[in-house]
């Protein structure tokens, strides 16, 4: 496994309950700041098999970003379940609930 791809598994997996991030937040804790697509496939690829908390990652807009439909509503329940308020069209409030890890930042990759 690249070491990218071991950093941002651990730090989708340390998202609390009730939190999100977005996927270039989490792309630049990881030390590539310009690798949001990569967490995207890392989450397709990798959430079933980590268990990660897959729903809790976010555009950059604070927004649901699944297309079909059925994919948003999971997301958007499972976020409801989690008391996160989302709002019409799957916008997240990401002041009050984008979280901060306290991890310090990775070195870019070369």
């Amino acid at each position: 496994m690249q070491p990218f791809t071991a950093r941002t598994i651990d730090i989708i997996s340390q998202i609390p309950e009730g939190k999100v991030m977005t996927y270039g937040q989490i792309a630049a804790a990881a030390g590539s700041p310009r690798a949001a697509r990569q967490v995207v496939r890392i989450l397709h690829s990798m959430s079933r098999k980590y268990g990660l908390p897959w729903h809790r990652v976010v555009n950059s807009k604070g927004e649901i970003a699944l297309q079909d439909e059925e994919g948003f509503h999971q997301q958007q329940w499972s976020l409801e379940a989690e008391n996160v308020v989302v709002m019409p069209g799957g916008r997240i409030d990401l002041v009050r609930y984008q979280f901060e890890p306290e991890t310090p930042r990775h070195q870019a990759e070369p």
